[in-house]
């Protein structure tokens, strides 16, 4: 009886099995009238979509895949931009459909190089990139509200630490940091003006966190004045004309 009692139960599961399986369903759309099938609408054995794949050049290959949960809300849709048969972008979209972050294989190498996030209003506020495809961030961009370039950061020896800051006014560049010693903090700063134009550098030596020399160009990037400041006192006690 118990072999019985156990081939029972196999066999009610295996049914049950079947059962839930047989409600799930694919529902195909020939949506150009081709005669050729191009879309590829799954649900689950409830009855709810939960994923469309398309052909949306109709080659015969899937190049768009995107993901639903509850009521047809999109979660993520995937692409194969360059229709080499992977997918190389995902979106992916908040509880209200809005877009909140993107990410990229920007070299179609199979690795996700590249995210871009987004705020509420679906505009683009950082931007993420992994250069050498160690894990790691290297390149951060930061966006302001009006879509402009305010800042980038960089891990320049691909360490996992940020060592450079690159700030933006109007989108040109104003300012730059630099972490010489790896404490993950700018000890120099160059300032710009017009197109990339070095205008003055300013040094904290001693890793104080207060500059402590001044270097000034003119408008060719000669250097025309030096200033230190040797005893640390936030005032220069020594000038230097060039």
């Amino acid at each position: 009886m118990k072999n019985i009692s156990k081939t029972f139960v196999i066999s009610f599961l295996g049914m049950a099995l079947f059962a839930n399986l047989s409600f799930a369903k694919v529902s195909k759309v020939d949506s150009n009238f081709d005669g050729k099938m191009d879309q590829w609408h799954h649900s689950n054995e409830e009855g709810k979509l939960y994923k469309i794949e398309y052909d949306s050049d109709f080659d015969g290959t899937i190049d768009q895949v995107e993901h639903f949960k509850g009521e047809k809300k999109m979660s993520k849709a995937e692409f194969d931009s360059n229709k080499d048969g992977k997918m190389d972008q995902v979106q992916h979209y908040s509880q209200n459909g809005k877009i909140e972050r993107v990410e990229k294989d920007s070299k179609f190498n199979g690795y996700f190089d590249l995210k871009e996030h987004f705020n509420e209003a679906g505009k683009i506020k950082r931007v993420e990139i992994d250069q050498d495809g160690n894990g790691l961030i290297d390149v951060l961009q930061y966006f302001d509200d009006k879509q402009k370039l305010i800042r980038i950061d960089y891990d320049s020896d691909q360490n996992g630490k940020i060592d450079r800051w690159d700030y933006f006014q109007n989108e040109k560049l104003e300012k730059v940091g630099f972490d010489t010693n790896s404490d993950s903090k700018p000890d120099q700063w160059q300032y710009f003006s017009g197109n990339k134009i070095l205008r003055r550098v300013e040094n904290d030596s001693n890793h104080d966190g207060k500059i402590d020399q001044w270097d000034y160009f003119d408008s060719s990037g000669k250097l025309k004045k030096k200033e230190v400041d040797r005893n640390f006192d936030g005032k220069p006690d020594m000038v230097q004309d060039h």
